[in-house]
């Protein structure tokens, strides 16, 4: 085999593992972001109970 195509072959696959890296680099600053965003917005990362009734949302007993 010619050692250009190995040269090759080797580039392609660093430009893939490099893409890769990029790409879960960049979703985890896009979700660092939104998280940041939200807090300024006041919106709660998890669905408020304060105005659900007695019981509503509580841990149910399945053993009775």
């Amino acid at each position: 085999m010619d050692m250009s195509l190995v040269a090759a072959a080797l580039a392609l696959q660093a430009g893939n593992t490099q893409t890769q890296i990029a790409t879960s680099v960049m979703k985890s600053n896009l979700d660092a972001e939104k998280s940041s965003v939200e807090t300024i917005l006041g919106i709660p990362s998890a669905p408020s109970t304060a105005n659900l009734g007695p019981g509503i949302g509580s841990n149910l007993n399945v053993t009775a």
